[in-house]
């Protein structure tokens, strides 16, 4: 605290800037971990539940207990689309569902939209931890560059190189480098592993959009 306080101003600024990067990362950290967390547990579970009941008419009606899966909305968009297709289909029966063709290209894009969707809900603010692991270290380079100079300064002013005037200048500057790798490790480390987890969840997705594409297609087709 006592080399913060001695810093000059132009440190001071870099340590305030790198202080926000290394707060609101470790708030994104927390409230990454919590929403991965949940999406991969409810996926589990929506996945045992879904082969389970095999219905969609149960289904639908159990999706409150896995709502922070992303694989509840590929279903739940998927079931919305055919039952829009049951509707406006003409003399189809209360059970059967009308799967011709153009809406089984219909619910792969239904599918499509909604991975998009979901992927980028998931990877969402990871892009601040990259820029955080990426260009805090350089910001805090820029401060403890900075400080030297104004050391260099001070000690050009005072006419004297001796230890006790150069040490504490440079002792101040660095500091701004260490705050700055403080600030960036985490955030890498956080990054490269949510980044691994989405892949994950995004693979469950794509798994899921093609099972649902084959029961669609094993769906009897009305007369």
């Amino acid at each position: 605290m006592e080399l913060i306080t001695n810093a000059g101003l132009v440190v001071k600024l870099v340590l305030l800037i790198l202080a926000y990067f290394s707060v609101t990362s470790w708030a994104i950290i927390i409230f990454k971990t919590l929403t991965i967390q949940r999406a991969t547990r409810d996926s589990a579970r929506f996945l045992d539940f879904f082969w389970a009941k095999r219905r969609f008419d149960v289904i639908s009606q159990g999706l409150g207990d896995f709502r922070r899966s992303p694989l509840t909305v590929l279903f739940r968009e998927v079931n919305h689309e055919l039952l829009q297709s049951r509707r406006a289909a003409e003399g189809a029966s209360a059970d059967v569902l009308d799967v011709d063709l153009g809406e089984q290209e219909r619910v792969a894009r239904v599918l499509r939209r909604a991975t998009t969707s979901e992927t980028h809900r998931l990877e969402k603010y990871l892009s601040f931890l990259a820029t955080t692991g990426s260009a805090a270290p350089f910001i805090g380079l820029f401060g403890t560059v900075w400080g030297i100079m104004d050391a260099f300064h001070g000690i050009g002013k005072s006419g004297s190189a001796s230890l006790a005037v150069v040490a504490p200048g440079i002792s101040e500057a660095l500091v701004a480098t260490a705050i700055g790798l403080v600030a960036a490790i985490p955030a890498v480390i956080a990054y490269n592993h949510f980044v691994n987890k989405v892949n994950v969840l995004i693979g469950e997705m794509d798994n899921f959009s093609q099972e649902m594409l084959n029961v669609v297609q094993r769906m009897p087709r009305s007369r």
